[in-house]
């Protein structure tokens, strides 16, 4: 099982939270990718872009914040936080 949790932050107010859940055999990267597309789907947003920071972070921690920075459209929140809560 794995899954992997998206919230959006709006003043430091959680305004969306959704749990992504794959019970597939996939890479680590592809579990990663496809899970925060359905994260974006569900909130209806655009998928950020990954900066070297988000990368960095996401190997280290299994966490990492995108701000407006990793969008290329306007959002109606601050940051969007992507973090593993369970991996196989």
């Amino acid at each position: 099982m794995f899954r992997i949790w998206g919230r959006t932050f709006k003043d430091n107010h959680l305004i969306n939270d959704y749990v992504a859940v794959m019970d597939v055999e996939d890479t680590r990267t592809h579990k990663v990718f496809k899970g925060l597309e359905e994260i974006c789907h569900e909130f209806n947003i655009m998928q950020p872009i990954w900066l070297d920071k988000n990368v960095r972070e996401f190997k280290l921690f299994s966490h990492t914040r995108f701000t407006q920075d990793n969008f290329t459209e306007e959002n109606d929140f601050d940051y969007l936080e992507l973090r593993i809560l369970e991996e196989d």
